[in-house]
């Protein structure tokens, strides 16, 4: 099993990723008088499609799974990884499949038509897999992003997610949604509360996204225990639960 991946740091990279925060948006208008959390999974691994989905499936919700097909039927440092039979009984129950690419890929280490191509992959692979659903959504690997991949990938897709660690609210960049994460241990689930009980006093779309759900993560996972508390608090905020796919499209038809 290979290390986990590192994306680049340092100063340019940290400019590079700013400029990509303010670069190529497409605005979305978040709603003032209600609140929309989604909950998304990254990769995904297998226990995402067990506890994850059981826990969602206990409050009636479903989340959005972003596949790599890269990754289908095999392991990584998250674990035993999805397969067809996770991919179809999620389908079934009427979670939302959405696009990771093929191959985990940072935008920002490799060409935008190299990109492109392996998003195809990606879908060719699924489809193989049996996904008979549209790929409507797609988050960024690691979060990485440049301008020229958000506009390729606006024509493709209709939301974009990345991983800067904030609620959606007033106006949003649709190429490049804030997400919170679910993870970080004692300290990160307090923040991922946090998020959800401010949601009260002051709407707007929450997004979460996590990685494995299991009793001993890694330090991009939670424990289902974590987990099954920070959907508690979601449950307690009152906010409305939908897939990204599904949020996007209500807030289109209301704006």
């Amino acid at each position: 099993m290979n290390a986990p991946y590192t994306p680049s740091s340092g100063l340019i990279a940290g400019l590079n990723r700013r400029w990509a925060r303010f670069a190529a948006c497409q605005p979305l208008r978040m709603p003032t008088d209600r609140a929309i959390v989604t909950i998304t999974f990254d990769d995904f691994p297998k226990s995402a499609a067990e506890a994850g989905a059981a826990t969602l499936a206990r409050h009636g919700w479903c989340g959005t799974y972003y596949a790599s097909a890269g990754y289908a039927g095999g392991v990584t440092h998250h674990g035993a990884m999805f397969d067809c039979g996770d991919l179809q009984r999620l389908t079934a129950a009427g979670h939302e499949i959405a696009c990771h690419t093929y191959s985990h890929l940072d935008a920002s280490q490799v060409g935008t038509a190299a990109f492109l191509a392996d998003i195809e992959r990606n879908e060719r692979a699924l489809r193989a897999m049996g996904l008979e659903t549209d790929l409507d959504s797609f988050a960024f690997p690691y979060g990485e992003a440049t301008p020229a991949t958000k506009r390729a990938l606006s024509e493709r897709f209709s939301n974009l997610r990345g991983v800067h660690a904030d609620i959606n609210r007033g106006g949003a960049d649709c190429n490049l949604l804030k997400s919170v994460p679910i993870d970080g241990g004692a300290a990160g689930i307090a923040r991922a509360v946090d998020a959800a009980a401010s949601l009260s006093r002051h709407p707007g779309w929450l997004i979460y996204y996590a990685h494995d759900v299991q009793a001993e993560p890694t330090q991009w996972g939670c424990t289902p225990d974590q987990f099954a508390r920070v959907c508690d608090a979601v449950a307690d905020s009152g906010a409305e639960v939908l897939t990204m796919r599904e949020a996007v499209r209500q807030m289109e038809a209301s704006a």
